[in-house]
Order: structure tokens, then C-alpha cells, then sequence
């Protein structure tokens, strides 16, 4: 499921908005995750279970900040790694 239709508000709009990237979420969830020496195949399950929950979120979006995406992500991973969540 990809989103190219949701664009994502730059942090005070500081820099042109983007197209939603669950590839680029699904790194960034994966990073956290490794970071706090998470496992490299739990990393990626949960990471692939969070885009999906994120992108069901943002199904009836336009468009949507940074802040936005990271609260959604960070409540999600928190039920699922919160080692990471906080990272």
C-alpha cells in the first residue's frame, strides 16, 4: 500500500513538502530498533507491521506533518518495542 498521494509537511515548513515514503518509515523504524540492539529480523517485522498501521492512518489524508507521522509511529512502536519508541 503506498501513499504517494499524502504529502508530508517539512517541520516548519522549512522545506518543501514530499510524498509519503513507507520505505523511508520503515528504515527509519528498523534504525530505532537496531539502535537500542533490537534483533535484525524482529526489527524488521515490526517495522513492516507499524507501515502498515501508519499507512492505514493515513488513508483518508491529504496531507500531514512530520509531527504527525512520528506520534502516530511513536504510539505504535511503543506497544511493540518501547525500548525504541523512546529512541
Amino acid at each position: 500500500m503506498t501513499h504517494h498521494s499524502v504529502m508530508v509537511v517539512k517541520r516548519r515548513g522549512q522545506r518543501e513538502s514530499e510524498p509519503f515514503s513507507e520505505e523511508k518509515l520503515k528504515q527509519s523504524i528498523i534504525a530505532a530498533c537496531l539502535a537500542v540492539r533490537g534483533h535484525e529480523g524482529n526489527a524488521e517485522l515490526t517495522a513492516t507491521s507499524i507501515v502498515q498501521a501508519v499507512s492505514l492512518w493515513l488513508n483518508n489524508k491529504a496531507e500531514v506533518t512530520t509531527a504527525d507521522i512520528k506520534q502516530i509511529t511513536h504510539d505504535k512502536l511503543h506497544v511493540h518495542h518501547p525500548d525504541s519508541a523512546y529512541y
